[in-house]
């Protein structure tokens, strides 16, 4: 039986290249407020490439809707998946990403036989895996899968607008903006807040100092009126 140790060091750094198909890995939503956080996992075909594969930061609306439709046309294989909100407060927020990123790769058509992951740290997988940091960057499996992740959650927001229109979720996408900021300060969290986030923790906090102050005053006008009718004469 292998040692934890051996495991670990099998998904570090290769410095060579395994034969077989490879999958690049990323994720969109982690510093977000709300929503979930969702990963991708792209295999490319080699004889079908496509121009313009970049970081998806670094790439306008259209173009990661352009790319994304032609990722989903051309790559030998994708997927896209997520972990929600609930698991998110659960797990925090790092293990989350790792959950949904692992479900990625599992929800791959074929096994890759390497898997190249953005960032510094490695979901648990069954297959060798390398983290590269600004992978999406440099890799183009990489970047491919960050812009199947951006455009998949974009659209997601945009229901969440749909839902809820007052936080502005379609402009935002569930990041700290002072205008979301604003929203949660009148209207306190949605059930697609993160509670286990600072700002969301905050807001439903004072949502529940107002209703006590609120119940606690409402006990004291019944209060005052039961008093009012054994002294009136």
């Amino acid at each position: 039986m292998r040692s934890r140790k051996f495991l670990k060091a099998e998904q570090a750094q290769l410095m060579w290249d395994a034969p077989g198909l490879l999958a690049g890995v990323d994720e969109a939503g982690r510093g977000p407020l709300a929503g979930p956080v969702v990963a991708a996992a792209v295999i490319l075909d080699d004889q079908r490439p496509i121009r313009g594969l970049a970081d998806s930061k670094t790439l306008t609306a259209l173009q990661r809707e352009r790319l994304n439709e032609q990722i989903l046309a051309r790559a030998l294989c994708c997927s896209v998946a997520q972990a929600s909100v609930e698991e998110i407060d659960t797990h925090n927020i790092l293990q989350a990403t790792m959950l949904a990123m692992r479900r990625a790769v599992e929800g791959l058509r074929l096994k890759p036989a390497k898997v190249l992951v953005d960032g510094n740290r490695l979901p648990t997988l069954d297959v060798l895996a390398e983290a590269i940091v600004q992978g999406d960057a440099r890799v183009q499996a990489i970047s491919a899968a960050s812009i199947l992740a951006k455009v998949y959650r974009d659209k997601l927001c945009a229901e969440l607008h749909a839902e809820f229109p007052h936080y502005g979720f379609a402009a935002h996408k569930g990041y700290g903006t002072p205008e979301h900021l604003e929203a949660l300060l009148r209207h306190g969290a949605c059930v697609h807040h993160r509670r286990s986030f600072s700002p969301v923790a905050a807001a439903l906090a004072r949502t529940a100092a107002q209703a006590g102050m609120s119940v606690a005053a409402s006990i004291e006008v019944r209060v005052e009126t039961r008093v009012d009718v054994r002294t009136a004469p």
